[in-house]
């Protein structure tokens, strides 16, 4: 092959996985009900196998100096190539996506010791950043994308003051996942204060309410470290209702980390749904 025509070829190679990279839509081979993100799409002739996303997640993507905590709407996707194609090295996988977010005014972030790993961030358009995990499986055929886009949480309050007095009232006790605290810390996230203020306006409506705040972790972490965090934030929850102009004698703060789990930790949802704050009646 002449010189010239293996350019060609080369330049046509990239064209088509730039094209990929940016028209997106469906694929008949991928497994029914997965979806990729709407502007960060796959390469050429890969399908794919599992996705996830949320609405609001949170995720540790590896930098230089350690890791970048990043929050926002979440996506992963795992993408394998389908049988009887080429599939890329290693090299022009990341190459493409990392041009694909130059071409948006981003770059690459961070390369992994090892060549199969990669953080890629952009700036949106409507503010707030890309962040992006690339990790790719058996030379390039199987990688999978992680992405953020970061923005503060929506907070759509779990429970008004009216329907936790009936849970109270039925069972004695309400469970909260939506007060939420910066990672490993008891600092309450402002997108939490909606739903604290329907416990302020629970414990106003009923004089004679008193509550045990009860914190609980999942099992992330040793077992001291999460009875203690859970201890911190039940007492940064009841501050917080006094500060809301109830009366400290009302309430009573306690933890009990990881030994009361009512999800499976070794899914994210299950481990979500550990992390909670009950509320819990006492005379």
């Amino acid at each position: 092959m002449k010189p010239w025509t293996k350019l060609l070829a080369f330049l046509l190679l990239a064209l088509a996985a730039t094209c990929a990279l940016a028209a997106g839509g469906k694929d008949p081979a991928d497994l029914e009900g997965t979806e990729e993100h709407p502007e960060v799409v796959r390469f050429p002739n890969f399908y794919i196998d599992n996705s996830k996303r949320n609405d609001y997640n949170e995720v540790a993507f590896p930098v230089k100096a350690g890791q970048e905590n990043k929050g926002g709407k979440y996506w992963f996707v795992d993408y394998i190539i389908k049988e009887g194609n080429r599939h890329p090295s290693i090299v022009e996988l990341k190459k493409n996506y990392e041009n694909a977010f130059r071409k948006n005014g981003g770059s690459l972030v961070y390369h992994g010791p090892d060549g199969d790993e990669a953080t890629y961030r952009q700036p949106l358009s409507g503010g707030g950043e890309r962040w992006m995990l690339m990790h790719i499986d058996n030379e390039g055929e199987r990688y999978q994308l992680t992405i953020i886009d970061t923005a503060a949480m929506e907070q759509k309050v779990e429970f008004s003051a009216d329907q936790m007095a009936e849970a109270i009232k039925k069972d004695g006790f309400i469970a909260l996942n939506g007060i939420l605290f910066d990672t490993g810390k008891a600092t309450i996230k402002p997108e939490s204060q909606a739903l604290v203020g329907e416990v302020v306006a629970l414990l106003k409506k009923d004089a004679s309410l008193k509550l045990s705040v009860v914190g609980h972790t999942d099992n992330v972490g040793d077992k001291k470290g999460n009875l203690e965090l859970s201890k911190q934030r039940a007492a940064s929850v009841v501050r917080a209702l006094v500060a809301g102009g109830i009366d400290a004698r009302r309430l009573k703060a306690d933890g009990k980390g990881d030994t009361e789990p009512v999800g499976d930790n070794r899914k994210e949802d299950g481990r979500a749904r550990n992390r909670r704050v009950e509320l819990v009646k006492f005379q």
